[in-house]
C-alpha cells in the first residue's frame, strides 16, 4: 500500500513541475544514462542524496529534504531510487521507506505493516521492494503498483536477500562484505575464507557485471572483478561524507 504525500508536499511538488521542474535537470537520459546516486552531507540528521554521472564530473543534489536520507537502491531499469528517511530533524535512524521517480521528480512513501521494526535496508528484485529490518524481511510493490507488504520466511527470504546483498559477476560468484578489520572490504564466495578487496575503504556497489565501486579516502574508484587495473572517478562538487553508493550501469539494449 503507498501512502501518498502530505498536501503541503504535494501543493509543493505541483508548483515545481508546473515550473518545469526535473529532478536532475535534464542532464541524464533517464533509464539509459549509467549514474550513481550516493548520500552526502553531515547534518545530525543524515544527508541528502546525490547524483553523478557514472565517468565523473560534478556531483548534482537530487533531494532537498530537512530529514535525513539513506541507503539509496537504484531501480534495475534506473528510473527510480528508493531510499530510507529519518522521522525527526535530528533522528539519523530510518524510519520509513520511500520511493522517488527520476523522471517525474513524484515520491512516494511506501507503506509497512504497523508492528514493522525501522527499515534498515531496501533493494529491487522482479520489480517489486526488498525491504529487510532488524529480523524480518518483506517484499512490497514499488510504485505506481500498490498492494499490501508480505513477509518473506524460507527460501523466499533467502533468495530476497540476495538484493541487499552487493554480488559480484554474471553469474554471481562471490559478494562484498566488510573485512574482520571493518576498515576493509573483502569478497567472500561460497565457501573459503574471505579475500581482502580493498583496505581503508568502505560503502561497495555492483558497478554492472564486472566491475565493484568503493569509497576511499574521499575517492571513488571503480576495480574490475577479473583482470585489469582500478580508476578512480573524477567528481567535483562533492558534498561532505560521501557514502552508501548504488550505481545504475546504464541500458545495454536498445530501447
Amino acid at each position: 500500500m503507498l501512502r501518498p504525500l502530505p498536501a503541503i508536499a504535494a501543493s509543493l511538488l505541483l508548483a515545481a513541475c508546473e515550473r518545469g521542474f526535473l529532478p536532475l535537470g535534464g542532464r541524464f537520459e533517464i533509464g539509459r544514462d549509467p549514474m550513481v546516486i550516493f548520500v552526502g552531507g553531515d547534518a545530525p540528521a543524515g544527508g541528502d542524496l546525490y547524483a553523478l554521472q557514472a565517468d565523473g564530473g560534478g556531483a548534482m543534489p537530487l533531494t532537498f529534504s530537512v530529514v535525513g536520507e539513506l541507503r539509496p537502491s537504484l531501480s534495475p531499469d534506473g528510473s527510480q531510487v528508493a531510499f530510507l528517511r529519518g522521522a525527526t530533524l535530528t533522528d539519523s535512524i530510518p524510519a520509513s521507506v520511500w520511493v522517488l521517480n527520476l523522471v517525474s521528480g513524484a515520491d512516494r512513501q511506501v507503506a509497512l505493516p504497523l508492528r514493522t521494526g525501522p527499515p534498515e535496508r531496501v533493494g529491487w528484485r522482479d520489480g517489486a521492494l526488498v525491504v529487510g529490518t532488524r529480523g524480518a524481511v518483506y517484499q512490497v510493490p514499488a510504485p505506481p503498483a500498490e498492494g499490501e507488504a508480505r513477509l518473506l520466511e524460507g527460501p523466499a527470504r533467502a533468495a530476497a536477500e540476495s538484493s541487499l546483498a552487493i554480488l559480484l559477476g554474471s553469474p554471481v560468484f562471490a559478494r562484498v562484505v566488510p573485512c574482520e578489520d571493518p576498515a576493509d572490504l573483502c569478497v567472500v564466495g561460497d565457501s573459503g575464507a574471505p579475500a581482502l578487496l580493498a583496505e581503508e575503504a568502505n560503502d561497495a556497489a555492483r558497478w554492472g557485471d564486472d566491475s565493484v565501486a568503493y569509497l576511499t579516502g574521499g575517492r571513488l574508484v571503480v576495480r574490475p572483478v577479473g583482470p585489469g587495473r582500478a580508476r578512480v572517478v573524477e567528481w567535483s562538487g562533492v558534498p561532505a561524507r560521501p557514502r552508501q553508493l548504488t550505481v545504475f550501469p546504464g541500458a545495454t539494449e536498445p530501447r
